[in-house]
């Protein structure tokens, strides 16, 4: 009893903090629209070992994955977030599915659990206290709590990744071994082309279950190790083995590029023993007898089920599978990412806001409509049309659409009658590919103009309030920063010329929020303006990527998405995430009072507050139905 109260408190001073924040006490309650690249189902299914008669746990999904077996078979421990859309706890059930029981009730993460051998604790991974994971042990008799990794010693150097992941029980129960990404840099990735996003270098560590005797297992320089798991006499330890140069593209569309092996090493003298050979991405490895390892080939022609024995498995997408003790069943997820509705509701660690799904770039003009890019799953960026709609995703209409590019970043004329965007390649594509500036009416005539030629690549743009100019970004052939087009006599300004992106003119004007790569680090942050380039304010300055800024309605505070918290998972285990450390986080308008808004395991990015004139029509249209 006093571990619930203590965790209803957590929840409740966190929803304090964010309500105090915003204000939202002051008024209506406020809705907060965000993108979340995730799967947007994922279900569980148990089957033979070799993946042939399957069928799923329960007779509807809750949203469930991570699944494992306890030591007697009996029971299955997972992640599940039907408590809501990116609120993920603990569960157990029998593997007939019955016997239904939750195990841990905390407004941040818990996931990837492992039993004891003697099924009396689970270890797992959990963001509560720090919000960086780190492994805890839970009691299941006692439901007492303590943080096995949170210790000074293990914690990684100011400014370094610093995750625990993938908990294993060692059989005697003298171990458990987890990967973990602890004092690698925030850095940007090179492969398969470069870009921003920060790859992961895993390392195999155990310890004992009373915190001492940390080992490092795994010290393969440019190698990342993960997913450790015991063979049956405790002596060997194995895992896969990327190359950390791409973990980026092993949770990308660039799957089928990477090639993995599954590894073991005797932890009493290091020897190892390459376990797999050849191509393909291969993850998850469990032994299932002294000679036989299961494993799961994540993509290629050979996508499945896998056996070190020769034998064949299921083929196809499933993902986390995990086998009985007596090899005779697996337990995975099946993973659907057909899009999310438009405002789908998700988990709001706040009781004072509503939180609401959105396809990507969410703009709202002052009268409150609402311009997006449809884009359905940025894992594909090659095409996006705009639509124009109510705040409430109602009465949606095209209003662009062109298969030869993606349009994107829908910015409002003042007058609500124009819509401005980005047109052509962006992301991997705006080194080879070109993109321009246009307009387009919002009244859906598909009337178009074109503001800037193709070159250099032009996007991202944001319209001043008083709908003279436009500033948005350039990038390629030598020409990078931000510009000023002047709608009258179309002059264009140079603003910046660094590594600037994702420009916001603030409501009133007077300031424009924008993303800066430093020099140093490579990490980007957010800064802030006068329209006119001077008074340059760095607002954030932790290590990881921050960006994607908006501002309130009323000007005083900047929602954006953060990294700093670091990972939650191994990167290859993602799929169609490219960053998915990122978390939306608030914080005034001169930098102060910044803090998390989402805590889920998925990239949670592109927020926009709702505002209130698109609330007041919102509630018009319901009073007159």
């Amino acid at each position: 009893m006093k571990t619930k109260i203590r965790m209803k408190l957590v929840a409740f001073s966190i929803g304090l903090a964010f309500a105090a924040a915003l204000s939202l006490h002051a008024g209506p309650k406020q809705t907060m629209l965000m993108n979340r690249l995730g799967p947007s189902q994922m279900t569980l299914y148990i089957a033979n070992a070799d993946g042939s008669g399957e069928h799923p746990l329960f007779p509807s999904s809750g949203f469930d994955y991570n699944a494992s077996f306890s030591p007697d078979g009996k029971w299955i421990v997972f992640t599940s977030e039907r408590n809501g859309s990116g609120q993920a706890d603990l569960y157990r059930v029998r593997a007939d599915g019955s016997g239904l029981e939750r195990l841990t009730d905390d407004p941040t993460l818990d996931d990837q659990a492992a039993f004891s051998p003697d099924g009396n604790q689970i270890a797992f991974v959990s963001t509560r206290g720090a919000h960086t994971a780190n492994v805890w042990i839970l009691d299941l008799k006692t439901r007492k709590l303590r943080n096995l990794t949170g210790g000074p010693a293990l914690q990684a150097r100011a400014g370094k990744l610093d995750g625990f992941f993938r908990p294993a029980w060692s059989p005697d129960g003298q171990w458990i071994a987890f990967s973990s990404d602890r004092n690698f840099d925030f850095k940007p990735h090179e492969f398969p082309q470069p870009g921003w996003e920060h790859p992961q270098e895993l390392s195999i560590y155990i310890i004992h279950p009373d915190a001492l005797g940390l080992r490092r297992l795994t010290t393969k320089e440019g190698a990342s190790t993960g997913s450790p798991k015991w063979s049956p006499d405790s002596k060997r330890v194995v895992f896969y083995e990327v190359p950390t140069a791409h973990t980026f593209a092993a949770r990308i569309y660039a799957q089928g590029m990477v090639t993995s092996q599954i590894v073991s090493v005797d932890i009493a003298t290091g020897a190892r023993v390459e376990q797999t050979a050849g191509p393909g991405l291969k993850v998850g490895p469990q032994y299932l007898s002294a000679n036989k390892i299961a494993y799961l080939i994540k993509a290629g022609p050979n996508a499945g089920l896998a056996f070190t024995s020769g034998e064949s498995g299921m083929k196809g997408m499933v993902r986390n599978p995990a086998w009985s003790p007596d090899g005779k069943q697996v337990v995975y997820q099946k993973v659907d990412f057909t899009a999310r509705p438009q405002n789908q509701p998700l988990y709001s660690w706040d009781p004072d806001m509503d939180v609401q799904y959105t396809d990507v770039f969410p703009r709202f003009s002052r009268d409150g409509k609402l311009a997006i890019s449809d884009i359905k799953n940025l894992a594909t960026t090659s095409t996006a049309s705009i639509s124009v709609m109510n705040a409430d995703g109602s009465s949606k209409k095209v209003v662009f659409s062109d298969k030869n590019g993606a349009a994107f970043v829908p910015t409002w004329s003042p007058d609500g009658l124009w819509i401005a965007f980005g047109f052509g390649g962006f992301f991997g594509a705006r080194e080879t590919t070109p993109a321009k500036l246009m307009m387009v009416r919002a009244d859906g005539s598909q009337e178009s103009k074109d503001l800037t030629k193709g070159l250099p690549n032009s996007g991202f743009p944001t319209w001043s309030p008083d709908g003279k100019k436009i500033i948005y970004r350039v990038w390629g052939a030598g020409e990078y920063g931000l510009r000023i087009l002047n709608l009258d006599d179309s002059s264009i300004k140079t603003l910046t010329t660094e590594l600037d992106n994702f420009p916001a003119y603030s409501p009133s004007g007077d300031l424009i929020t924008f993303t800066r790569r430093d020099a140093k680090t490579l990490d980007y942050d957010i800064f802030t303006m006068r329209p006119d380039g001077t008074n340059v304010k760095r607002l954030t300055t932790t290590p990881g990527n921050d960006s994607h800024s908006s501002w309130s309605p009323d000007g005083k505070y900047i929602l954006w998405s953060s990294a700093r918290f670091g990972f939650k998972d191994e990167a290859p285990l993602y799929d169609n995430s490219f960053q998915p450390f990122a978390q939306i986080f608030i914080m005034k308008a001169d930098g102060s009072d910044q803090h998390a808004l989402t805590y889920s395991r998925w990239e949670d990015s592109m927020p926009a507050i709702v505002p209130p004139t698109a609330q007041k029509n919102t509630m018009t249209r319901a009073s007159s139905r």
